[in-house]
């Protein structure tokens, strides 16, 4: 993705390295390189900064970037203040 990264709240990065830390599967809604809206049951197994952006790595391998992330679980990104 080469568009320019937003950050997220410190609040909504807490809740994705608790669920890191914990290993517990999660629901993770996320806008795709089109925007579309996808979504991974998935177990995050990483959360990491990368040239300048954040990132999670779920159980599947795949890397998400974290202002892509929608929701996860019950929590929802856009409920958290910047």
């Amino acid at each position: 993705m080469t568009t320019k990264y937003h950050p997220i709240s410190c609040s909504f990065h807490d809740v994705l390295e608790s669920l890191a830390i914990t290993r517990r599967p999660a629901r993770i809604l996320f806008t795709d390189a089109d925007g579309a809206v996808r979504h991974r049951d998935a177990v995050i197994r990483d959360v990491f900064s990368r040239e300048g952006a954040e990132y999670m790595m779920i159980n599947s391998g795949e890397t998400l970037r974290l202002d892509q992330i929608v929701a996860v679980d019950d929590a929802i990104a856009g409920d958290f203040p910047r």
